[in-house]
C-alpha cells in the first residue's frame, strides 16, 4: 500500500510542477541569487553579499533566513555556470517530493485517509505557488516534515540531520523543538540540535566576520518598523485569513463559529470586503477546531502563535509548516472532490504568477547605460543584460535609460517617456499588483488572501533622461522644481526639507554678476559632522566649522561662475552612525543657491 500511495503522490507532485519548470525568476529569488554568487567566492560566509534593496545598499547578513538555500543555489551555479530556469526549478522539485512523501508518512500515522490528506496538503495554494520559486520556504517545509516523519519512525540520527537542514533553512525551525517535545518520545539530546545549529551559525559569523546576523536583522526590523503594532495586527489578520485556504473553506468546521465573530469584525474594520473578513472568520474557526485534535492541534496552534510573534508580512507561505496537520484534520470529513476545490485557487494563482514574471523576461534593453528601477524578478532580467540597479542617492545623466516597474519603483529624476506597457494576466485573480488588495505575498498590499481584479498587475515604463538646464539660482528643498536641480546625495522631500548624504550635489543657474553662495542646513542632535565644505564647479569656496546641532546659515564670498550652469557640492566631514535608516544620512538641507 505504501509503495502505491507514494508513487501516486510523487506523480501528483510532478503533475503540479512540470508545467511550471520554465517559471521566470520571481519574488525574492533575486536576493538569494546574489547570495549564491557571493557564496561561490566565499562559501564559508555565504550571506556576506551586499546588494541594492529599495534604492539603498543592504547587507545579506540581515537576511531573515540562514544560508541553506544560498548554498543550494551556489551549487547549482557552480554546476551549470548560469541561471537556467528549467534546470533550477527541476532541482527544486526534489523539495516538493520530500515534503509530499514525508506528509504521506505522517498522515498514515494520524488518519485512515492518508492519501486524501496528502493530496489536500499538496493542493494548498502556498504549496502550489511557492513551490515554483527558488526561495527557502519550501525547502524549510520539506525538512520540517521530513524531521517529523523520521521522529515518528524513531530514526534518531537521520532525524537530527534533517533538523540541522531545517535550522539552516529558517529561524522559525526553532518552533519544532516544543512541538516534538510534546510528542513525549525520543531522546532529549535531539531537542538541542536546532538551537545548537542556529547558535553555531551565529557564533561562526560573529567570530569570523565580526558581525552577528541576528543583530543586523534586528536593525532592519527597526529601520523598516516591521514590528510596529499596526504591522503586527495586519500580520495576524493576514495569517488568519490564509488559514481558511490551506484547504478549501468548504471544509471549515462551522460549529466553531463563535470564535470567528471578533476576528472577522476586526478584519472588516480594516477591509470590509467579504473576501477579507469571511476568510478571517473561517480561518479563526479552523484554528479553534484544531484544539480538539491533540498533538496535531498542538502543532497547529504552537506554530500559528509563533508566526504571530515572529513574522510581519502575513504571507501565505509562512504557514507551510502547519498546512499538513490542517489537511489531516480536514481529511476525516473530506470527499475526493474537495481536493479539486482546494487546487483550483492555487493553480489559478500559479498561472497568473507565471504570466506576471514572464513578462519581465521579455524586456530587452539597448546598448547604452540603463538603470533598473524596481525590485524582485523584474530587476534580475535587466541586470542580466547589463542594467544597473538605481539607488536613491544616484541621479541618472542625460542619455541614460531608466526602466521602471511601477509596482516596486523608487522616486527618481524624471525623464522623457519612450514607451510603457501594462502586464495583465489572462485570469482575473491576483497574488499582488497595482490596486490589488491581496496579501498572499505581503500584507503591505492588502489583507485579502488573494484578490479578484482584471486591471494590470504592473506598468513598466521606459524613459530616457534628457538634459535639463537649471532654471533657478536659489532653490528651497520644498520647491516643486527642486528635483531638477538635485544631482546626487539628496533624498526625498520630508516636510519642507531633505536629508542629505555626506556629499550633496546640486546644479544651479549662475547669477548675472558675482554673488555669494548661501546654504541653510540643519544638524540634528545625532549628527556628529561639524566641518562643512562648499565647492563650486570643483573649486573650494568655503570651509566652516559649525558649533553644534541646530539650524545653520553658511555664506561664501562672492563668486562668478561661467557657463550656462554650475555644480554646487555641499559636504560634511562625518555621517550619522545609526541602524534605524538604511540611507546614508549626515545633514538636513533647507535651501541652497546664490544670494
Amino acid at each position: 500500500m505504501w509503495k502505491r500511495q507514494a508513487a501516486f503522490v510523487a506523480a501528483f507532485v510532478l503533475l503540479l510542477r512540470l508545467p511550471f519548470l520554465d517559471q521566470a525568476i520571481l519574488g525574492d529569488d533575486l536576493y538569494y541569487l546574489y547570495g549564491a554568487q557571493h557564496a561561490l567566492m566565499d562559501p564559508l560566509h555565504p550571506l556576506g553579499a551586499n546588494y541594492a534593496f529599495s534604492g539603498v545598499m543592504v547587507s545579506m547578513q540581515g537576511h531573515p533566513h540562514p544560508p541553506f538555500n544560498v548554498w543550494f543555489l551556489a551549487a547549482l551555479l557552480a554546476i551549470f555556470k548560469d541561471v537556467r530556469e528549467p534546470v533550477f526549478h527541476l532541482a527544486y522539485v526534489s523539495f516538493s517530493l520530500i515534503a509530499a512523501l514525508s506528509a504521506l508518512r505522517i498522515a498514515r500515522e494520524f488518519t485512515t485517509r492518508p492519501l486524501l490528506a496528502t493530496l489536500l496538503f499538496c493542493c494548498a495554494p502556498a504549496f502550489v505557488v511557492n513551490g515554483n520559486s527558488l526561495e527557502s520556504d519550501l525547502p524549510l517545509a520539506a525538512f520540517w516534515l521530513l524531521t517529523v516523519a523520521l521522529h515518528i519512525s524513531q530514526r534518531w540520527l537521520p532525524c537530527a540531520l534533517s533538523m540541522i537542514a531545517a535550522a539552516l533553512c529558517g529561524y522559525q525551525s526553532i518552533v519544532l523543538v516544543p512541538i516534538l517535545w510534546l510528542r513525549g518520545t525520543g531522546p532529549l539530546w535531539l531537542l538541542a540540535v536546532i538551537p545548537a545549529t542556529l547558535g553555531a551559525w551565529q557564533g561562526w559569523e560573529r567570530l569570523t566576520s565580526g558581525t552577528l546576523p541576528a543583530q543586523v536583522l534586528t536593525g532592519y526590523f527597526d529601520a523598516y518598523g516591521l514590528q510596529r503594532l499596526e504591522n503586527k495586527i495586519k500580520n495576524a489578520i493576514g495569517l488568519t485569513g490564509h488559514m481558511a485556504w490551506l484547504v478549501t473553506p468548504l471544509l471549515t468546521a462551522r460549529k466553531e463559529w463563535p470564535f470567528a465573530v471578533a476576528p472577522a469584525a476586526l478584519a472588516a474594520w480594516f477591509d470590509p470586503n467579504p473576501l477579507c473578513w469571511m476568510s478571517v472568520g473561517a480561518g479563526a474557526m479552523t484554528l479553534a477546531n484544531a484544539r480538539h485534535h491533540k498533538w496535531l492541534g498542538q502543532w497547529t496552534l504552537l506554530f500559528f502563535a509563533a508566526a504571530l510573534a515572529l513574522f510581519f508580512a502575513g504571507a501565505a507561505r509562512y504557514l507551510l509548516p502547519l498546512t499538513l496537520p490542517i489537511a489531516i484534520i480536514a481529511a476525516e470529513r473530506a470527499k475526493p472532490w474537495h481536493v479539486l476545490a482546494t487546487a483550483v485557487p492555487g493553480v489559478a494563482l500559479a498561472v497568473v504568477n507565471y504570466q506576471h514574471w514572464d513578462a519581465y523576461r521579455q524586456i530587452s534593453i539597448p546598448e547604452r547605460r540603463v538603470w533598473a528601477n524596481g525590485e524582485l524578478g523584474f530587476r534580475f532580467y535587466l541586470e542580466a543584460q547589463g542594467a544597473v540597479p538605481l539607488l536613491r542617492s544616484q541621479r541618472p545623466q542625460p542619455g541614460d535609460w531608466v526602466i521602471s516597474s511601477q509596482l516596486t519603483a523608487i522616486a527618481h529624476k524624471p525623464g522623457a517617456l519612450i514607451r510603457s506597457f501594462d502586464i495583465t494576466p489572462a485570469l482575473p485573480i491576483r497574488i499582488l499588483g497595482l490596486g490589488s488588495k491581496s496579501g498572499f505575498s505581503t500584507v503591505d498590499f492588502g489583507l485579502r488572501p488573494f484578490d479578484f481584479q482584471s486591471t494590470p498587475i504592473d506598468t513598466v515604463t521606459i524613459g530616457t533622461i534628457v538634459e535639463q538646464r537649471p532654471t533657478k539660482m536659489f532653490v528651497t528643498m520644498s520647491d516643486p522644481d527642486a528635483p531638477h536641480h538635485l544631482l546626487a546625495g539628496v533624498h526625498e522631500l520630508e516636510g519642507a526639507t531633505r536629508w542629505a548624504e555626506p556629499a550633496a550635489v546640486l546644479q544651479l543657474l549662475p547669477p548675472p554678476k558675482a554673488a555669494p553662495v548661501e546654504v541653510s542646513l540643519y544638524l540634528p542632535p545625532a549628527a556628529p559632522g561639524r566641518v562643512v565644505t562648499l565647492k563650486l564647479d570643483g573649486t573650494q569656496i568655503l570651509t566652516q566649522t559649525l558649533p553644534g546641532p541646530g539650524l545653520h546659515r553658511l555664506l561664501s564670498p562672492a563668486v562668478s561662475p561661467r557657463g550656462p550652469s554650475c555644480r554646487l557640492e555641499i559636504s560634511i566631514d562625518r555621517e550619522i552612525e545609526q541602524k534605524k535608516d538604511l540611507r546614508r544620512l549626515a545633514m538636513v538641507l533647507v535651501s541652497a543657491g546664490f544670494r
